[in-house]
């Protein structure tokens, strides 16, 4: 009897050992399996040992971000340490040496400044041509830490930055940034968008409020140039993700819905246009780039991933008659006509490598005409839900104007 339950002893260690053996993985990120929040969260405290982790007072409802890594909220969940993680993270990009030109850890929402291209560009150097080659995203925003300045308990954190950034006139532009990110309830969530209550559907939100401020001792201004916040949100694709945007019909036919050639005009097969909505196929298969002007931008645009039943709302401060800034690698557009919501597909460069593949939303401010001094603000959310379609569809329709079977036929 004693060398029976000696074997069964045995037999449950091995069983045991087996099954958390079964949900480890190569990065060392143990007990959960990848494309969970828990593996993303184990991963990353190994890379950032200050990782701030804000929740709710159950769990459900998570958010990572990392000082170490640019002020960054690299994911997000809406069911726990087992859930569903909704940001896209590099795992490759965090060993090695920096990238001239960009490192891209992830993150499914990042602080950037712009602009990238234009006469005002911080991603050039002064009289250098608007190629890959001479393309670099200044540190402060792509490799440097950030400095943690408060933590309102697991609810809210605020961080800062200064940066010295040359644009492409030459201009050294002396700025402070204050970057706060808030955990929103779940009433909140509901109550902002204006969305019935169902237990039904799990969801996670949080609010980004930056702020830059000139500290330098000279206006920006058309002479000297000036920058705008840019907020970029990787997330990961599949065959059947598509995003959709809503946008304001205008009587004025003249006006470009969007623009569609930032890297190459997009094929029809991969945008539509259609009534009063734009769907942009994002399944990380080829590079492309859309923006919606000011006055087409409703604020507002959103993705549906079928095969996860997650649905992803973002949502932006957008100023109709304000002045936003020309992002394209050249120097010919019209320098204050710029656009206000991008969406981004990555797919293979031209010699066949590629950085993701990923998907993004971005929102961005308009033109930071700034005193010495001046402030200027700009605030985004970001909303994930999962649950039935049918509870799904609700949400859908009431914030973009379109059912899930929209968005799913939409390249049927």
């Amino acid at each position: 009897m004693k060398k029976l339950t000696l074997s069964a002893c045995v037999i449950l260690m091995l069983i045991i050992a087996s099954c958390k053996n079964n949900k480890s993985n190569n990065s060392g990120s143990t007990n959960y399996s990848q494309g969970t929040f828990g593996y993303d969260l184990s991963f990353l405290k190994k890379e950032d040992s200050g990782l701030v982790v804000l929740k709710n007072g159950s769990g459900s409802e998570q958010v990572i971000v990392s000082p170490k890594y640019q002020a960054k909220v690299f994911t997000s969940t809406a069911n726990g340490l087992d859930g569903h993680s909704f940001g896209w993270v590099h795992y490759k990009s965090f060993s090695g040496p920096l990238d001239p030109h960009m490192n891209a850890y992830g993150g499914e929402n990042r602080f950037w400044l712009g602009p990238e291209g234009g006469v005002y560009s911080l991603f050039f150097k002064p009289d250098s041509s608007m190629v890959f080659s001479h393309w670099h995203t200044p540190p402060p925003f792509d490799s440097q830490p950030w400095n943690v300045v408060s933590q309102n308990d697991s609810s809210s954190v605020t961080l800062h930055k200064n940066m010295a950034l040359e644009n492409y006139r030459g201009t050294e532009l002396s700025i402070s940034i204050d970057r706060k990110i808030s955990l929103l309830t779940k009433a909140s969530i509901e109550q902002q968008l204006q969305i019935p209550a169902n237990d039904s559907v799990s969801m996670v939100g949080y609010e980004t409020d930056q702020t830059i401020t000139n500290t330098g001792n000279f206006a920006w201004d058309e002479k000297t140039g000036m920058p705008c916040i840019w907020i970029l949100d990787m997330f990961t694709p599949s065959p059947n993700v598509v995003i959709a945007i809503p946008f304001h019909p205008l009587k004025d036919k003249t006006k470009r819905i969007a623009t569609a050639d930032y890297f190459g005009q997009i094929p029809p097969d991969r945008l539509i246009f259609k009534d009063s909505i734009l769907y942009f196929k994002a399944d990380g298969k080829s590079r492309g780039k859309i923006g919606l002007p000011p006055y087409r931008a409703k604020g507002i645009e959103g993705s549906y991933d079928a095969a996860n039943h997650a649905l992803t709302i973002l949502t932006a401060d957008i100023d109709p008659t304000a002045k936003y800034l020309y992002q394209k690698w050249d120097t010919t557009g019209a320098t204050f006509d710029g656009d206000a919501l991008n969406a981004y597909n990555d797919g293979p460069l031209a010699d066949g490598s590629q950085m993701g593949p990923f998907y993004e939303m971005e929102s961005v401010s308009p033109a930071a005409f700034l005193q010495s001094g001046a402030s200027l603000s700009h605030r985004q959310s970001v909303y994930h839900f999962t649950g039935s379609e049918k509870a799904l569809n609700i949400i859908s329709e009431k914030l973009l104007g379109v059912s899930l079977d929209d968005i799913k036929d939409a390249f049927q």
